[in-house]
């Protein structure tokens, strides 16, 4: 085949034999041909086939009856590569054994399986170039193609390529991939293919009504033989051509399918049904409905179905067309046929499955088939899969509180599946039966876990956070005394949602949760879950004041180290980490805070923890910004942002707000930060707007604007965010310092002594000393200062530490005390210059030359030579890893950590890993 061979695709096919070509020269490439259905992207898809001469080619095809199936698509597209297996890291080898139902054991992370996938093709694609096909991509299961967007995203030195073709308006998981999009053919060139398919001549007019009807559709205008007459072609005589849609090309494969005898209806019906496409399992069926199998040939005849080892329909419509065209009565005897054909054994979800859809009525039998049937696809990892079966499982029981228990199930997996239109349904269902007291109250905490994540999402219309923290106090009230562990981890909810809606919540309601949230932790015993312990130090510190609850908040975050979340050891699923930050920040340890920072992001990334990566990630990056590492900060803060927009989480934006204001660029990070103080406003989410209203303070100090930045920190220090305020305060004092107003100033001091003054930490002392010496008026404030950068440095809060040094030459210069002035200047000014705190750099720059300095503008930058990836990846092989361990950390390849590494020795003009260890990684 070849580009002239698809009439009127020409730009698409050099598009893909460029795809190809790149891959040739060992560049990974991905594209998604992404149009409506019957505009040819199944053509394509062949084309591409038959020009990757020289290419190992895996494929699927996404079938609509199948997606419900947990990695069903990737398992199939992955079964010739599985003799690489052995060439995949152990702990990706193992949970890609269990997704795949190969072997047994906790369920996977999607990520940790994504990350297994992504080095079967790279072990795959060193011997010769890999082509991964996907076809209605908008049918493959959810994980499969979540997994691959996942994989085709971090796929760079390999010679792999990763064609998608996809219907117009879904599957979004790809969106952001390269794309090619496909319309209809041009007049000229619909009107050739049209009279190239018609036997006869068709009239001029009819001929453009037609072309303009179908919009050059290929398909619409291939069918156009088999549902016009010959005598609507000829002259317009016969009934009036359809407007032509994906239904109505369906419609015109129904009538095809309905016009063949009985029996091969029924043997299409077969077909359709089982999505596999197993010629040995169709067979099995055919001979149980005592059907020969010599009845298919009239639709292989009429170009409807292909049979071979495998059965292939020639269009996917057709599939559907042959499913629509069966009654319900039919169809069920089908499902039967195919359950009863199917080793239980060797497939019993799809034998489960196909179950389901025979019953007629309750049957509690089935229903058991597919309880089981969930507990293997959670444990796969496959919880929509889980979901769905849970959700047909609840419909066939007939004992109404058996019903109740696995409705309320399924609406947990539909929840944790980002489903929370069906989880709201299914509680509703749950709702009409008998249920316990404790029932009621499971389902009362989830429609407020919902109603807080779609305030989070900020959806039309949505709750507010202050909303859901009541309901989830309601709930967890009700659970008081039902389950307590459940009640305490509900009360932590409702305190982290009250948290979030910070100022905008109503007065006093963060107070009340954390007098609730108290009273339920004081009754334990014997504190032992790092919850209870975080939960108990946190209503401490907000019923009690600065420093109370230091202990035990202590204790959480160190029993977090140990375990990595709940009692069970697993990791403690958003919201939770936004309170876990917020208790590290409140002791004023920095120790604490790396700690906690680095072994998060470390568990994380080696168990795969998919909703916790993102946060961990974040929570990360804003370490970095405080020792003055903004490339890292940018590298992990892009990192967090790919995953949750593949996942459709929440974005974490407070970080990169900090990122932006220290980096001072005021074109970017004024709007930024207006827009997210917008942002929270419209959803109810007070602590986003105080932190935008932080950061914009800190953004104007850098700036010399100190009037707005003093009116920025005024309107944040209004309510008291736990984790920044601190912070906010010293905004303030050094905005009211420069702007003379000593009483804001001194009034801010007595707050900031009372907060990180109790510490005892030298982070916390050296922010103390650094604000009293800006409000000092006498020869006591160089004592302040030097203080300030002892403490700040022993702390190896770097990017403070320069800001000391920064206020402490302006001192110096003012007391006309030039030389010493320059001496401290000079480090600020090489620190933020390295740093890429391009405000603060330029600021003291100008400081600099009021001393008698010259300074030139320097570029500031955050990383040098190397990109921010290729900083992470030399600083983790100068520490001693592997490739393969630093391919795991940071979900690439091994190839890619080896394309990066090259590249790395040429610009740093070394040429072995033992040189990395002698450099310095100061950003």
């Amino acid at each position: 085949m070849s580009g002239k061979d698809l009439r009127g695709r020409a730009g698409e096919c050099a598009t893909l034999r460029q795809v190809l070509s790149s891959v040739r020269s060992a560049e990974s490439r991905a594209l998604v041909i992404r149009g409506e259905a019957g505009v040819g992207k199944s053509a394509l898809v062949d084309f591409v086939i038959a020009e990757a001469e020289g290419f190992q080619l895996v494929q699927v095809a996404g079938v609509e009856s199948d997606m419900e199936l947990a990695y069903a698509g990737l398992q199939q597209l992955c079964a010739p590569l599985m003799d690489r297996v052995d060439d995949v890291p152990e702990p990706q080898r193992e949970a890609l054994s269990v997704a795949f139902g190969r072997g047994v054991g906790p369920a996977p992370d999607r990520f940790l399986v994504g990350l297994a996938v992504l080095s079967l093709m790279a072990a795959a694609a060193t011997d010769r170039p890999l082509l991964c096909v996907v076809d209605d991509a908008q049918w493959l299961d959810q994980v499969s193609v979540q997994t691959l967007g996942f994989v085709a995203r971090r796929l760079m030195a390999e010679p792999v390529a990763m064609i998608f073709a996809v219907r117009d308006g879904v599957a979004d998981v790809l969106e952001g991939l390269p794309e090619l999009r496909v319309g209809g053919l041009s007049d000229a060139e619909a009107r050739e293919l049209l009279e190239s398919v018609v036997l006869g001549k068709i009239d001029a007019r009819v001929r453009d009504r037609i072309v303009a009807e179908t919009r050059g559709i290929p398909l619409a205008l291939l069918e156009v033989p088999r549902n016009v007459s010959a005598a609507e072609l000829a002259g317009g005589f016969g009934t009036a051509v359809r407007r032509t849609s994906a239904g109505q090309i369906e419609d015109g494969f129904l009538r095809r399918i309905q016009a063949l005898p009985e029996s091969t209806r029924r043997l299409l019906l077969v077909a359709a049904a089982e999505p596999v496409g197993d010629a040995a399992l169709f067979l099995r069926a055919a001979a149980r409905l005592g059907i020969p199998v010599d009845a298919l040939a009239p639709a292989e005849a009429a170009g409807v179905i292909e049979f071979g080892r495998r059965m292939r329909f020639q269009h996917p419509l057709m599939r559907s067309a042959a499913y629509r065209a069966a009654d319900l009565t039919e169809r069920r005897e089908i499902h039967r046929a195919l359950a009863d054909a199917t080793d239980p054994e060797a497939a019993p979800d799809r034998r489960a499955w196909h179950a389901a859809n025979a019953a007629s009525g309750p049957d509690d039998a089935v229903a058991a088939e597919l309880e089981t049937s969930a507990g293997r696809a959670q444990r796969r990892g496959g919880v929509s899969a889980a979901a769905t079966f849970l959700e047909r499982a609840a419909v066939l029981t007939s004992d109404p509180v058996l019903r109740g228990a696995r409705a309320i199930a399924a609406a947990q997996a539909k929840r944790e599946a980002a489903a929370p239109e069906a989880a709201y349904e299914l509680l509703a269902i749950a709702e009409l039966g008998p249920l316990s007291a404790l029932q009621r109250a499971q389902i009362a905490r989830m429609r407020a876990q919902m109603e807080f994540t779609s305030s989070r999402a900020g959806e039309p219309g949505a709750p507010t956070a202050a909303d859901a923290a009541w309901q989830l106090l309601t709930a967890a009230e009700r659970l008081d005394g039902l389950a307590d562990d459940l009640a305490r981890d509900t009360y932590f909810e409702a305190l982290t949602a009250a948290m979030y809606s910070g100022r905008l919540g109503e007065p006093g309601m963060l107070s009340r949760v954390a007098r609730a949230g108290r009273g339920a932790v004081g009754r334990v015993a014997e504190l032992q879950r790092p919850i209870d312990f975080l939960l108990s130090g946190m209503t401490s510190r907000i019923l009690d004041g600065p420093g109370a609850g230091a202990e035990h908040m202590r204790s959480a975050l160190e029993l977090w180290n140990v375990h990595g979340g709940n009692d069970t050891g697993q990791a403690v699923q958003w919201p939770f980490p936004i309170a876990q930050e917020s208790a590290a920040h409140e002791l004023w340890d920095d120790a604490v805070l790396q700690q906690i920072a680095t072994d998060t992001v470390r568990r994380a990334r080696d168990t795969g923890a998919l909703a916790v990566l993102p946060p961990a990630l974040v929570y990360r990056a804003g370490v970095h910004v405080y020792t003055g590492e903004f490339g890292m900060a940018q590298t992990l803060i892009e990192e967090a942002n790919a995953i949750t927009a593949a996942t459709g989480y929440t974005p974490v934006k407070y970080h990169s707000l900090n990122l932006a204001a220290w980096r001072g660029d005021p074109d970017e990070a004024v709007v930024r930060l207006a827009a997210a103080a917008a942002d929270g406003i419209a959803r109810g989410e007070g602590r986003l707007v105080g932190v935008s209203r932080f950061t914009s303070a800190v953004l104007f100090n850098g700036l010399g604007r100190y009037e707005e930045a003093l009116a920025a920190a005024r309107e944040c220090c209004e309510y008291e965010d736990l984790g920044f305020y601190g912070w906010s305060l010293f905004e303030l004092i050094e905005a009211a310092a420069h702007v003379g107003d000593r009483e804001s100033g001194s009034s801010a001091l007595t707050l900031i002594e009372q907060r990180p003054g109790a510490s005892g930490t030298d982070w916390g002392l050296g922010v103390v000393a650094a604000a009293r010496a800006l409000l000092a008026t006498d020869e006591r404030a160089e004592g302040h200062f030097e203080e300030a950068v002892e403490r700040l440095d022993r702390a190896r809060a770097a990017l403070h530490g320069a800001r000391a040094r920064l206020s402490y030459g302006e001192w110096l210069r003012r007391a006309n005390r030039r030389i010493d002035a320059r001496k401290q200047l000079n480090v600020a000014h090489e620190a933020f210059t390295r740093m890429g705190a391009a405000a603060f750099a330029e600021r003291t720059r100008r400081e600099l030359v009021a001393t008698g300095e010259k300074v030139r503008k320097r570029a500031v930058s955050a990383s040098g030579e190397l990109t921010a990836q290729e900083t992470q990846i030399a600083r983790l092989a100068g520490d001693g890893l592997t490739n393969q361990e630093i391919g795991a950390q940071l979900f690439i390849s091994t190839h890619t950590v080896e394309w990066h590494l090259r590249k790395v020795f040429v610009k740093l003009d070394i040429s072995s890993r033992r040189q990395l260890r002698t450099i310095s990684w100061a950003s």
